[in-house]
């Protein structure tokens, strides 16, 4: 009976470090991330809420609170501010900071629309027919919009003077009623979210709407990512690290089961129409996040050259002071490995 005893004491003695290991790595703090959103929550944030319900940020040692935004250019700032450690905003806004106060502003970290979805939008029976036809008229959008942020670039590539159209602020949750009512001439938008909205009051967005493509009009800029502060990339990277695999992993799991994600929306969002927002999400998915460039690279990474041409354009747009350098607008060191980042065929 002495020598079981004694048996079992060595045992826990030997196995006591690795217990005491395992229970002080639980104990340790979490750190806290606040995340700011681009807009209120809809069908492509699904992955955001997903990664927080399931644990994800939990496993990778942080505590994030997901906060809705207001327009991804005001993301950006929010960001900048001290306000939010991380968020999901508008890589053209990172340039402008950059360039007009460099070592403040955030550094986006991983890429998700891969194509901007920037649009200017008219009704198709109403009078702006091109670009061109906007001088002297109402554009209506949020105010924290990229869309409306880069329209100047936009305009200066098709021969349109910015300074004769007006850019009237609009709240997020009018900015197609308004179009449809007629109260302004046209919006600058997200493709993606004018989309579902007109759909959602019934319309028909292919045959009532005109859509002018910033892609399609010379403006080849990347849009939203994953975007962190100075003082987060600095003083956490780790954290930074785990943000990252966080999401990238709930992003490849909403996309192979997209009612997943919006479940979990309609959890956070009990108002959450899911048709709706299972149609934003996958228009999001296939037009904005499905390109040759992410089947290469994997989603969450860009090119380069790409990029220092974006930048060159913004630069040159809103005539900065000066141009900033790929690394001080995107860091891809916190990047899964890159078949960890090809997302799944969509069906």
């Amino acid at each position: 009976m002495r020598h079981t005893t004694r048996r079992s004491l060595l045992a826990a003695s030997l196995a006591s470090p690795m217990v005491l290991g395992a229970a002080s790595l639980r104990a340790q703090p979490l750190t806290p991330i606040r995340f700011i959103l681009d807009w209120k929550a809809q069908g492509p944030h699904a992955w955001y809420y997903l990664a927080q319900s399931r644990g994800y940020f939990r496993e990778a040692g942080l505590d994030v609170t997901i906060d809705q935004g207001e327009g991804s250019a005001a993301a950006v700032t929010r960001v900048m501010s001290g306000a939010y450690d991380a968020g999901f905003g508008d890589i053209n806004a990172v340039i402008q900071n950059a360039a007009q106060r460099p070592g403040e502003q955030p550094v986006m970290v991983y890429l998700v629309y891969n194509r901007a979805p920037y649009a200017i939008i008219s009704r198709a029976d109403g009078p702006v027919r091109s670009l061109k036809d906007l001088e002297g008229r109402q554009v209506g959008a949020p105010a924290g919009s990229a869309t409306a942020r880069m329209f100047p670039a936009l305009a200066a590539r098709n021969g349109v003077d910015p300074s004769k159209v007006g850019i009237a602020a609009i709240a997020p949750n009018l900015v197609e009623q308004m179009l449809v009512q007629g109260q302004v001439d046209a919006i600058a938008q997200f493709s993606g979210t004018s989309y579902i909205n007109f759909i959602g009051m019934g319309r028909d967005p292919e045959r009532d709407f005109r859509w002018f493509f910033y892609s399609d009009m010379g403006l080849d800029q990347y849009s939203n990512g994953v975007l962190v502060s100075q003082a987060l990339l600095r003083n956490k990277p780790e954290a930074v690290r785990g943000l990252v695999t966080a999401i990238n992993r709930a992003i490849g799991e909403v996309a192979a089961r997209p009612d997943a994600g919006i479940a979990e929306l309609k959890r956070v969002e009990p108002l959450t129409e899911p048709g709706i927002e299972r149609q934003r999400l996958l228009y999001m998915l296939r037009a904005q996040m499905t390109t040759p460039e992410t089947a290469s690279l994997g989603l969450g990474d860009l090119d380069d050259k790409r990029l220092e041409g974006a930048i060159g354009t913004v630069v040159q747009t809103y005539a900065l002071p000066r141009i900033p350098a790929v690394q001080e607008v995107f860091v891809r060191d916190f990047l899964p490995p890159r078949e960890a980042r090809i997302l799944p065929a969509l069906g």
